[in-house]
């Protein structure tokens, strides 16, 4: 049976989807960008602000599913530009500490014209 994830503490899904979905004691999330829940509004610049926020917005579906970065065992990074590749490393190591398996790829634009965007697969705790 499926779970559907939703949580204020993350931006609303912008189109016909969910945060995130649990089935089978694992958690698949949607991409998320650096969209500011409170406002729903992209308010931070630069690659290593908005990365803050997608870690933050994500960080809040996965303890919404009732998981968190421990527990990822996979997840697909998306950039704007290849570019902000080390930069976003650095903020990507501070919450992935656990090096679960990583796709990172240059994509030619994001949602919102956003930096960055970055998806989860994860167990339940």
């Amino acid at each position: 049976m499926l779970q559907k994830i939703s949580t204020d503490k993350a931006p609303a899904a912008i189109g016909p989807y969910s945060q995130a979905i649990v089935v089978n004691g694992m958690v698949f999330s949607s991409g998320q960008i650096p969209i500011n829940p409170a406002t729903g509004n992209i308010e931070c610049e630069g690659i290593q602000a908005q990365a803050e926020q997608v870690m933050k917005n994500l960080g809040a579906v996965l303890e919404a599913a009732g998981s968190d970065y421990a527990h990822a065992v996979k997840s697909t990074c998306f950039l704007a530009d290849m570019g902000d590749f080390a930069v976003f490393n650095e903020v990507y190591a501070k919450y992935f500490t656990e090096k679960p398996a990583r796709s990172c790829v240059a994509v030619k634009t994001l949602p919102k014209n956003v930096l960055c965007e970055v998806e989860v697969i994860a167990t339940v705790k």
